[in-house]
């Protein structure tokens, strides 16, 4: 292999009958073109090398990538978490080498032998950016629209933030100011969560967002005409976007037109009243020899005589492997050093401001380290027990308006079920343009109350974004069963350890008349199946304000609060029977015991049906038998405990046990063992109020009491593989 470095190189050789890049007003010089040209080259060799990949979009958006990165951003190599910088993302992640590249020119860590490593095990270039994984990426993104949809929340935040840090600043002036520069697909333009989030950031006039749309016309299934055929640019500019667009094409010859680029990119941060878009057209691949402007240059690589033509085209050795001369990489390493200076007079102002604002600066301490204030848990409520009850999404509401004055970084709304999901806080301002407050919902630009509108996927992703700007913590509302429609970004959070909250209310059967299309039955297995995430189910008030505490006390995940409809009995902890809700944070506690000896049975319930259990234990203990009750609220909290803890609570010596939960039973056997019975719901609902819905489906105190006592027969049997099968479509075995 030839060597991968050389001081000597040039584009002389470049083919003449490729255009140059018209770049005088960006000022551009030999050594940019040839660090672009650089980029193409490497981006072919590192798929090349690995076998699989996507080498024809970093190809193509060479200049692009190295405009943003060399010029147009703010950001320090040094330092990749500095509060100042311009956030990118690339929503496009299969194009991950268009990030890997710039951040090896610019000096954030990545060196060559990184890039020769692309999508092996343990390297730093994995085959999409991941978040925590690799210095400079902001985000993990791979599955299109995220992206977007993440940004949006991006935009919405650094808003936010600047209202409780730095309000009465003009724009541009504030040390909190910055962009949030976006690279999307044709493939994101096509997935619904980047329309929605586009509409919403529309509607949110989000002047510091600016995308640009990469306009090749290719994917997978080569040309997006046989499926795409909008006019993106319109449906921007309807949603309230401003829009620009860039054609590289539109002499008929293929010229890569920097200064119109820059020109727009300009223009863009200009506009301070509407997110920008700027859709670019290019030509995926270029300059490949044969596959430029194919799919055969989007997902695979491109070959070996490809690539040397590829290299021949650029003035570039064919037998050369990774080819970066010292020259190229002195220059492209250089913007570190503009990077220290734009850092330096970034923090002169933001020292100034530090200085004229101490309360906001220690503000700004805190939620800088993820600390919560002195005294913050004082402020939760403590609810009197009543038999009547309280619906936990109500309990939550009222958790939620108690910390509205002690956690100013707590903010949300709701997916346009805010009456239902109980997520507004009592007197806060809504997060919106001032002149489209409502009579209903008063606010401004720096408000509190989020609104989403009907877009739960795009809540899921936005909710990503405010995450991810570390300040605030975010949570978003909605209906338990429309989890699904936020799924893939909830799988995100999960995976990037964001700590957002999900308030999925309507839990279960337990909402009664909307019947079976709103009535979630396999969403809790389902929600417990995604690694990461932690699904709390509290079975009365008390058990939510102690969930809250916990769920705000972890910072590195996410976790989604499943909260009824239907009033709960508030437990008397009081009354020698039931114990401390404070149990609740370790995921599960013993709540009611066996009368001072070891329990015949124990029943573990989650939520709603807590009360069940409590109602069977009754029947059971009439009957002369020792019932211990488990309330499980989050079952990976609980995992979380030391074993010791858990067989504390579930001893294994114990075989009898029932669960009893209004849902799919599934994942439940771990739990109840060889011996144990599982009462559950194992078809859809159907209308009717929720009191008729427990009784005929089987879910009730004495459907446990019956299944507890099959399960005190099982537990003298022999151990039975898989234990008892479940027999007809609801209740107990």
């Amino acid at each position: 292999m030839a060597p991968e470095r050389s001081s000597s190189g040039s584009t002389a050789s470049r083919d003449p009958g490729l255009a140059r890049p018209v770049a005088e007003r960006a000022g551009w010089s030999d050594v940019d073109l040839r660090a672009v040209d650089t980029v193409r080259v490497l981006a072919a060799d590192a798929v090349q090398k690995t076998g699989n990949g996507h080498p024809g979009t970093a190809m193509s958006l060479a200049p692009l990538a190295y405009l943003l990165f060399q010029q147009v951003m703010r950001h320090d190599p040094a330092d990749e978490r500095w509060l100042g910088r311009d956030r990118f993302v690339l929503s496009c992640g299969h194009t991950s080498l268009t990030l890997y590249i710039q951040l090896y020119l610019a000096g954030y860590g990545l060196e060559l032998d990184d890039l020769k490593a692309l999508r092996t095990w343990d390297s730093a270039t994995p085959g999409h950016p991941e978040y925590r994984h690799t210095r400079g990426v902001e985000i993990t993104t791979g599955p299109l629209g995220q992206g977007m949809g993440a940004s949006v929340g991006m935009a919405m935040a650094a808003r936010r933030e600047r209202g409780l840090l730095d309000p009465d600043a003009a724009p541009g002036a504030s040390p909190f100011d910055h962009h949030v520069y976006v690279l999307a697909s044709d493939g994101d333009m096509m997935e619904g969560v980047a329309s929605e989030a586009a509409s919403l950031a529309g509607h949110q006039r989000l002047g510091n967002l600016i995308t640009f749309y990469d306009s090749n016309h290719i994917s997978i299934e080569d040309d997006t005409d046989i499926s795409f055929s909008e006019d993106v640019p319109a449906r921007f500019a309807a949603y309230g976007w401003h829009v620009q667009t860039v054609d590289w094409t539109r002499t008929g010859d293929y010229v890569e037109d920097v200064d119109a680029l820059l020109a727009a990119i300009e223009a863009a941060k200009e506009e301070r009243t509407r997110p920008s878009l700027i859709m670019l057209r290019t030509i995926i691949g270029w300059p490949a020899p044969t596959k430029r402007n194919t799919g055969k240059a989007h997902g695979a690589a491109l070959g070996d005589e490809e690539v040397a033509g590829t290299k021949r085209l650029l003035g570039f050795d064919p037998g050369t492997y990774f080819p970066v001369e010292d020259e190229v990489l002195a220059h492209t390493r250089a913007v570190g050093e503009r990077g220290r200076a734009a850092h330096k007079r970034w923090r002169q102002g933001y020292e100034e401001w530090r200085t004229a604002n101490p309360e906001r600066a220690a503000l700004l301490d805190r939620l800088r380290e993820q600390e919560l204030p002195d005294g913050w848990t004082d402020a939760l409520p403590v609810f009197p027990a009543d038999a009547k009850g309280m619906a936990t999404r109500k309990a939550s509401g009222e958790v939620l308006n108690a910390l509205a004055p002690v956690l100013p970084e707590l903010w949300g709304g709701s997916a346009d079920l805010a009456g239902s999901n109980n997520t507004t806080m009592d007197g806060e301002p809504s997060f919106v343009p001032s002149d489209r407050q409502t009579a209903e919902f008063a606010g401004g630009p720096y408000g509190r109350t989020l609104h989403f509108g009907i877009r739960e996927h795009a809540m899921g992703a936005v909710l990503n974004g405010i995450a991810l700007q570390s300040l605030t913590r975010p949570y978003g509302g909605t209906f338990l069963t429309f989890s699904d429609y936020m799924r893939p970004a909830v799988r995100l959070a999960a995976l990037m350890k964001l700590p957002a909250t999900y308030v999925w209310t309507h839990d279960s059967i337990g909402l009664g008349e909307d019947g079976p299309t709103h009535q979630p039955v396999e969403h809790l297995a389902a929600l417990r199946a995604i690694p990461g995430l932690d699904v709390v189910r509290p079975g009365d008030a008390n058990e939510t304000s102690v969930c809250w505490r916990t769920i705000l006390e972890h910072t590195d995940r996410p976790a989604g609060f499943v909260l009824t409809r239907q009033n709960l009995p508030v437990l008397d902890r009081d009354d020698g029977v039931h114990a401390p809700a404070d149990g609740a944070a370790r995921g599960a506690y013993v709540l009611a015991e066996a009368s001072g000896k070891a329990p015949d049975v124990i029943l573990v319930a989650t939520g709603s049906e807590v009360h069940i259990a409590l109602g069977a234990r009754k029947l059971l203990i009439d009957e002369g038998l020792a019932v211990r009750v488990v309330s499980m609220p989050c079952r990976e909290w609980f995992a979380e405990q030391p074993v010791s803890y858990q067989d504390e609570v579930l001893p294994p010596e114990v075989r009898a046990r029932v669960s009893v939960e209004a849902a799919v039973g599934q994942g439940w056997r771990e739990v109840v063992g060889d011996a144990g019975r599982i009462v559950s719901l194992e078809h859809y609902g159907a209308s009717a109020d929720y009191q008729r819905l427990y009784e005929e489906f089987g879910i009730t105190a004495e459907a446990v009491a019956a299944a507890a006592r099959g399960s005190i027969r099982d537990a003298v049997e022999v151990p039975r593989p898989g234990g008892q099968r479940v027999r007809g479509t609801g209740g107990p075995a």
